[in-house]
């Protein structure tokens, strides 16, 4: 009987260590088993460097959103930035994405004004206005080597 006890114990504890496995799983991977709560835009950028898959999206400070996925577009040569936005939070035709640094060498992300003047971005739509990233060390090249003025 104490055999049974034992082996009953440890069935229990593996269940619920594969359980935790599990939820920790979906939580990390952003993983949505009960239905999609975002619908993706699109932006395009003349370089997109720094930006990678699962990058943060921001409106106003705020995170809305992920990087879902980075392409090229061949016939323009700009890189294609899709985005996960939260359902309930309004894009508009008239909004401005740039790629932004978090602190002086930190992870880059997305930030996004809505605008307000144009109709609502839909599903699948394009924000047009963009601004890449700044290159931090292109600048302190061309401050050291003295192709900036000082004022």
């Amino acid at each position: 009987m104490k055999k049974y006890t034992m082996e009953t114990a440890v069935g229990i504890f593996l269940v619920f260590g594969l359980l935790c496995v599990g939820y920790m799983t979906v939580k990390l991977g952003n993983v949505n088993i009960f239905g999609d709560n975002a619908y993706p835009l699109f932006a395009r950028f003349t370089t997109v460097t720094g930006l990678r898959i699962g990058s943060l999206v921001y409106i106003s400070g705020i995170e809305v959103g992920r990087v879902e996925s980075l392409a090229i577009d061949q016939k323009n040569q700009k890189g294609v930035v899709r985005m996960r936005i939260q359902k309930g939070i309004q894009v508009y035709d008239d909004a401005i994405a740039s790629i932004k640094t978090e602190g002086l060498i930190g992870d880059m992300h997305i930030s996004i004004d809505p605008g307000g003047a144009g109709p609502l971005l839909k599903s699948e739509g394009s924000i047009t206005e963009t601004q890449p990233p700044l290159d931090i060390a292109d600048i302190v090249g061309k401050y050291a080597f003295g192709e900036i003025k000082k004022p």
